[in-house]
Parts: C-alpha cells; structure tokens; sequence
C-alpha cells in the first residue's frame, strides 16, 4: 500500500497523523494541507467504522490509536451512532486556497 511520507520520518509521521485524528474527532473540523488532509481521511474513515462496530476489541482498537480517552468516548457513543446507516464517506474536504507563506493548498477537513 502506497502513502504519502509527508517530508518527515515514521515516527514524525505516525505521531503527526494520531494528532490530527485525535483533533478532528475532539473539534470535529480542522483546518490543514490538501496531502496531509487526505492521509488523516482514511485513517479517521477506519476510525469511524471502528466506532460502529461498537464492541470493546473495536474500543480498544481505536483506544490504541487515538491520543485522548474522551475523544474515543466521544467517537464511540456519538459519533458512531450518528453514521450508523451511513455506507462510509464520513468526511469532506473542502478546499480554502493557498496559505500565504509557501502557497500550499489549504483545505477544511470536516466530519459530514
């Protein structure tokens, strides 16, 4: 499976990404780059199906992943329920334009 390095090296990376799950779920919406936005999307997509499962393996699945225990609280008995009918696509990325410093593509990751 090929994913995108993200200039940084895997533990940089893996810690980047469980940040930034972590905070969608904890704000619902962040505010990223277009790559990065894309790589969180399916991991939080794996996240979300996780929650609707709902057994405990699945909890301690996402428990392992995701940095803060009310956030996997959060997911479980909200989020989860929310999706329950919903066949995946469980986020969007809605594009805002290029940031100031170094024109990269900024865009609005957003549980639907």
């Amino acid at each position: 499976m090929a994913y995108r390095k993200l200039g940084r090296n895997s533990g940089h990376r893996r810690a980047l990404l469980r940040n930034m799950v972590t905070s969608l779920f904890k704000e619902e919406r962040i505010e990223t780059t277009a790559p990065k936005a894309k790589e969180v999307r399916s991991i939080a997509e794996k996240m979300v199906t996780l929650a609707k499962r709902g057994d405990l393996a699945a909890r301690r699945q996402a428990l392992a992943y995701i940095l803060d225990e009310t956030v996997v609280k959060k997911l479980f008995d909200e989020i989860g329920p929310k999706y329950a009918e919903r066949q995946g696509g469980y986020t969007r990325i809605v594009k805002v334009g290029n940031r100031r410093g170094d024109a990269a593509e900024v865009v609005i990751l957003e549980l639907v």
